[in-house]
């Protein structure tokens, strides 16, 4: 009997166009690689955007979760679309195209960040369980606990022109 080829199921993770080597480093651990291939994934795909920090590659072979990674993408659409699950930085931009792709969400906060308001939108969206929202040294905890079956779809509509007004008055870039 032939080895049965395994469905691919990557898990994405974006930076936007920051530097979050927060969250590179803690998805790059053992502990959240080796939870993601116990939960079924089998490769791992990181945009490590401005960072320094450089993941480990790995061609996933011998049951091992694949790893590989790119600074930027002039669309993150077609990552996000052939992803089973986004762990995404809190820019609201990344977080309402990834939920309006209907795709499983853990947004990670940038602690390092002052005037967090994207750590209020991210806790808010969580507390009404369109996502999950995690610190980068809980990350491990939360793909642990996580139940996808509980997340509830974003409703539809165009959040665009809400979010670039928003995010003009805070004086944030769009993402």
């Amino acid at each position: 009997m032939g080895e049965i080829e395994q469905k691919r199921k990557t898990v994405f993770v974006t930076v936007g166009t920051t530097l979050f080597d927060a969250l590179v480093k803690a998805v790059d651990t053992e502990q959240v690689k080796h939870e993601l291939l116990r939960r079924g994934y089998t490769h791992l795909l990181i945009q490590i955007g401005r960072g320094s920090y450089i993941p480990h590659k790995c061609e996933g072979e011998g049951g091992s979760l694949g790893v590989d990674y790119f600074t930027f993408s002039s669309s993150i659409a077609e990552h996000l679309r052939s992803a089973s699950l986004v762990i995404s930085h809190a820019g609201s931009g990344s977080i309402f195209e990834t939920l309006r792709h209907g795709k499983p969400l853990i947004v990670v906060v940038n602690e390092d960040l002052m005037d967090n308001h994207q750590s209020e939108l991210a806790e808010e969206l969580a507390e009404r369980k369109h996502l999950y929202c995690a610190r980068p040294q809980l990350l491990h905890e939360t793909i642990t606990d996580m139940n996808l079956e509980s997340l509830l779809p974003y409703p539809a509509g165009d959040a665009k022109p809400v979010i670039s007004l928003i995010n003009r008055f805070l004086g944030f870039p769009d993402d």
